[in-house]
């Protein structure tokens, strides 16, 4: 074999090597997860300049491959690209499996389900839509395992609650009815057994901001505060349930905008034992680090010092700045424990770096979830 002949097969080995590498890097890291944006543009490389390749709906389940700086790369119905982390919910893990034509057209013996009912979703990605039909807009996503009670039927649709409250319409044929399970002990495969020190109690969790109020703009990667708010608090909540509470959310979607005073009226409403708002930080100096506000001495300083003590020994990437007086509406207002906790500041690059990230997100939703735990024991 010549000199060239030579070259072309090293090349060809060094390319199905590179290949091999590539697939054996990406293989068990791919999960499920759901749009929990209004609309959700795909770009084409992990960077806010980069070309639009698609866009996504509120509720899309999405399989996601990859995480850098706080992308992550996504596929979808045909749709490849890049998306902001803080976008996503993850829900399952697993790649999306489309559901089979087969299935098309089965009748369905849920038709008549009574109000008490539940089923269990049968296939590996379910819309759940506004009204009964493929023509209403998709509110939400659903996947295998996944447990919903049924509120009502019409025409082979059925109007179903998930474990988070959301509510939606999903055609019959795609769940089959469930026995002897209760939704609050439904979800994700990986969620921890009830601790017991937080069962039964009521948590109200406020992801701050919200709709046209984005809060702290990042100076680094101009990450919105409202945006992350909302998926730091989507994982305090699934802590929070899994370990046996009650959450009640002040808003679910980023397009919602409730008022502080309706944020405490949620809360008092709900009946709640304990009120926890979630936010980041903005100074024009560099300080980095979390920092947990209370109003009211007697009553919401044990709580601060519960959560910020975790916080602080838990390990999650960023320094506590310990406990602050906060004379804010939702602390002052409300008539239970009450804690608005700063995860981080924007404006400072490090910390902007950091709490972009799911890993960040979840570790810091675990050791509020953990403080609250001390504090009820």
């Amino acid at each position: 074999m010549n000199r060239s002949g030579w070259l072309a097969l090293i090349i060809c080995i060094m390319l199905v090597l590179s290949s091999t590498t590539a697939v054996v890097a990406r293989s068990g890291d791919t999960y499920t997860a759901k749009v929990i944006a209004d609309s959700l543009n795909v770009r084409s490389e992990p960077n806010l300049n980069a070309s639009i390749v698609g866009k996504m709906d509120s509720g899309e389940l999405v399989s996601v491959s990859k995480e850098e700086h706080g992308w992550l790369k996504i596929n979808s119905n045909g749709i490849s690209g890049w998306v902001a982390g803080y976008y996503l919910k993850q829900v399952a893990s697993g790649a999306i499996v489309k559901t089979s034509s087969a299935s098309e057209g089965k009748a369905s013996s849920l038709s008549s389900a009574g109000s008490s009912s539940q089923v269990t979703v049968n296939v590996d990605s379910l819309r759940l839509r506004e009204g009964p039909g493929t023509t209403y807009s998709v509110v939400t996503g659903a996947v295998r395992g996944d447990v919903l009670s049924v509120s009502e039927s019409r025409s082979g649709w059925l109007r179903v609650k998930t474990a988070a409250g959301e509510t939606g319409w999903v055609s019959g044929q795609f769940v089959k009815e469930t026995a002897g399970l209760s939704i609050a002990s439904s979800g994700n495969s990986s969620s921890k057994k009830s601790s017991g020190g937080l069962k039964g109690k009521v948590i109200t969790v406020d992801p701050g901001h919200g709709g046209s109020d984005v809060g702290m703009i990042g100076t680094t990667h101009q990450t919105k505060e409202k945006d992350i708010n909302l998926q730091t608090s989507f994982y305090l909540a699934d802590e929070l349930r899994s370990r046996g509470a009650k959450v009640i959310m002040t808003r679910t979607k980023d397009s919602e905008k409730p008022s502080l005073a309706g944020r405490v009226s949620t809360s008092k409403s709900a009946g709640s034992d304990v009120f926890v708002s979630i936010h980041y930080n903005s100074s024009p100096k560099s300080t980095s680090g979390t920092l947990s506000f209370y109003y009211s001495e007697s009553r919401d300083v044990p709580l601060a010092r519960a959560i910020e003590d975790k916080l602080s020994s838990q390990g999650i990437g960023l320094k506590s700045n310990g406990i602050s007086f906060g004379d804010y509406h939702v602390l002052r207002e409300n008539n239970v424990p009450s804690a608005l906790i700063e995860l981080g500041f924007l404006s400072n690059a490090k910390d902007e770096g950091v709490v972009r990230t799911k890993s960040y997100q979840k570790k810091a939703a675990k050791a509020i979830a953990e403080g609250l735990e001390d504090y009820f024991q």
